[in-house]
């Protein structure tokens, strides 16, 4: 047993030797908890270090770009439950839709449509008409507020789709777009169908859902006599609807690039 043990003592003295570096760093820790205490705060420090620069790093990355949303209301009717409606737009995109911005395009001054007024061999168009093509031009995507007359959109509406879709120059092609109504028993929901029919050959991009058609009709009341949307729940579903729209959009545009 003699010999066993000293064969074990030379083997420890070896072990020992050979990692002096770090049983001697864990001897320090052990009799010296301030040690310990130090390495400690520098790590935290260092990792609370990269955790703001990560953070920095993913809100620079994940920030929404701003896109412009040229939205139409149907209706030329002074307080409109549809231009009501783009005003609720654009106060919850002020409030709570980052990176969103309405941009409420009148047509009531548009002519109605009218080959004769063009110019240019097709591409040259009345004042008003050029002004809000270049309106549609320039939004990123498009929320049409459309009554149902008829059981179908509005003469204005449709006036104001071939106007921009007139020339060589197609302003509402590959763009995304919403729909919002409000009605009688069917809450224009008729006039949105012929809506997404009209915009099939226009090439615009419709967000199949949530869809937005208020009985304007019903109790509680939705509108106010001038037209503003008054009802919490109808606006929690338009903001849906906005939210909607942001994300198909930059769906869309990622694709492009």
């Amino acid at each position: 047993m003699t010999w066993l043990r000293s064969i074990l003592v030379i083997y420890l003295s070896r072990l020992l030797h050979h990692n002096r570096t770090p049983v001697r760093q864990s001897l320090i820790k052990l009799h010296n908890p301030s040690v310990n205490q130090a390495a400690t705060h520098s790590q935290v420090v260092t990792a609370d270090h990269q955790d703001r620069s990560m953070g920095s790093i993913t809100a620079s990355t994940t920030a929404k770009p701003i896109l412009r949303v040229a939205a139409i209301s149907g209706s030329l009717r002074s307080n409109s439950w549809h231009v009501g409606l783009i005003r609720a737009a654009e106060e919850l995109c002020e409030e709570s839709i980052p990176g969103l911005r309405i941009d409420h395009v009148d047509i009531s001054d548009l002519p109605m449509a009218n080959p004769d007024l063009e110019t240019n061999g097709g591409d040259g168009f009345p004042p008003a008409v050029e002004a809000f093509r270049d309106r549609i031009t320039a939004a990123d995507c498009f929320l049409f507020a459309s009554p149902e007359y008829n059981y179908s959109v509005t003469g204005s509406l449709k006036n104001a789709l071939d106007w921009a879709s007139r020339g060589t120059h197609k302003c509402w092609a590959d763009k995304a777009a919403a729909i919002v109504c409000a009605g009688g028993d069917f809450g224009g929901g008729r006039a949105s169908l012929h809506l997404r029919e009209i915009g099939i050959y226009l090439d615009i991009h419709f967000i199949n859902k949530p869809e937005l058609h208020i009985r304007a009709y019903e109790h509680p009341p939705k509108f106010d006599g001038e037209g503003n949307l008054i009802d919490a729940k109808a606006r929690e579903r338009l903001k849906k609807v906005l939210l909607s729209l942001q994300a198909f959009a930059l769906r869309l545009q990622h694709k492009e690039n």
